[in-house]
């Protein structure tokens, strides 16, 4: 399955490094909620990370090499792990995370929702909180991130995706996690592995799959392809299938926007909830404002009221 380090348990390693990093933050003098101010992150990540019950990204690990002073000790540390053991998947979708864990190229259409392995922690766990309570929507979002590392190495597999446009218009947790998501993606689009394309609505020329698809090349030179229905995964390693869907994909990523462009495109999505996220901001002032000037109306109008004296017919106004 192509691992990373091919000895010792994934649990003992994450929490060899959960230990290593406690190790350098109590050696600068910095608690736990210290540490997740300078990062920044929630103080619960650096707890659970240090436990080695949350799975960090390379970006932390270097971060905190950063501000710990370590010399780059974490970061090696981090790339030494194989992180992917440590999580579970539900059952349906276990065989999809082991085809991630050893393919050589992977080709993706995306409609609605960014496809997992370039969601953002926030963007994902706002997506499993719809329909999940907190601790399990905890796990998947471990889960998901674990399927990430490998992709994101600097010799990761080929992966190339073509988002249909609803993915940047579909909001998933507000403004705020829209903006870290098409940061996100402008970012993992620079990677030489990595192609990221999106397919406007106003293409209508552009023919799409009729769902969202993923094209998956094993080592072995086996192919298949892959989609989803509400509750589980649909495998088909058909050739004469898996043929008549990458000349669709192949058509559709020469006719869309390119690589580029898309970044463009991207960039506006970006630029639009920036400014959607200061309207919000400016209407909840006006509202606020509004909301206090009805109750300061409101006391005055609750005041008691005194009858003032009328001077009488044979009385002189002062």
């Amino acid at each position: 399955m192509g691992r990373r380090n091919a000895g010792g348990s994934g649990a003992s390693t994450a929490a060899v490094f959960g230990e290593v990093l406690r190790h350098f933050r109590e050696a600068a003098g910095l608690t736990q909620e210290g540490l997740a101010g300078r990062i920044p992150c929630d103080r619960s990540h650096i707890a659970r990370v240090e436990a080695g019950t949350r799975v960090p990204q390379d970006t932390f690990a270097k971060t905190c090499d950063e501000l710990l002073g370590t010399g780059g000790v974490l970061g090696r540390l981090w790339g030494r792990i194989d992180w992917y053991p440590e999580v579970e998947h539900p059952d349906w979708f276990q065989r999809r995370a082991d085809m991630d864990a050893e393919a050589v190229t992977l080709r993706e259409y995306q409609e609605r929702v960014i496809p997992g392995l370039l969601q953002t922690e926030e963007y994902a766990c706002a997506l499993f909180s719809r329909v999940v309570g907190s601790d399990e929507a905890e796990e998947r979002v471990r889960a998901r991130m674990s399927r990430q590392q490998r992709f994101l190495d600097a010799d990761g597999p080929s992966y190339h995706v073509v988002l249909d446009e609803s993915c940047l218009r579909n909001v998933v947790g507000g403004e705020a996690v829209m903006r870290g998501q098409c940061a996100h993606l402008l970012k993992v689009g620079h990677r030489p592995n990595i192609r990221v394309q999106i397919a406007p609505a106003s293409q209508s020329r552009l023919v799409r799959p009729n769902a969202s698809v993923s094209l998956i090349e094993l080592p072995d030179g086996h192919r298949w392809v892959y989609s989803e229905s509400v509750d589980r995964g649909h495998f088909n390693d058909d050739p004469a299938l898996f043929r008549r869907h990458s000349q669709t994909y192949d058509l559709l990523r020469a006719d869309a926007p390119s690589a580029p462009e898309s970044a463009a495109l991207i960039s506006d999505a970006l630029e639009r909830y920036q400014q959607d996220g200061q309207a919000r901001v400016q209407r909840r002032v006006l509202d606020q404002e509004q909301l206090q000037r009805r109750q300061r109306r409101q006391l005055r109008g609750n005041r008691p009221r005194f009858p003032r004296r009328r001077p009488g017919s044979g009385q002189q106004v002062p």
